[in-house]
């Protein structure tokens, strides 16, 4: 490999905006905020949704009513006719 093209792989702390949840990994982000973890100054990236606070992996995801949806919009704007098509 040639030196001096490639950034710089650390250790890098991630902390999950929703729940403040952190873990510590490598990367090559670059960030301006630190965080103390086990004595050593890290950098930290702070993201705005990670496992922790996902709803597929905390199993706290929301059903939609989608058939209300359509039945709310036909109320409100009435349900037009196509050219060709009869109305049902």
């Amino acid at each position: 490999m040639r030196s001096g093209i490639h950034p710089e792989y650390r250790s890098v702390v991630f902390r999950d905006a929703a729940s403040g949840a952190t873990f510590r990994t490598r990367s090559t982000i670059r960030t301006e905020q630190t965080i103390e973890v086990d004595g050593e100054v890290l950098p930290l990236a702070v993201v705005d949704i990670s496992a922790a606070s996902h709803p597929f992996w905390t199993g706290s995801r929301r059903v939609l009513d989608t058939a209300g949806r359509v039945e709310r919009f036909e109320q409100r704007y009435g349900r037009r006719a196509r050219p060709g098509r009869a109305e049902g």
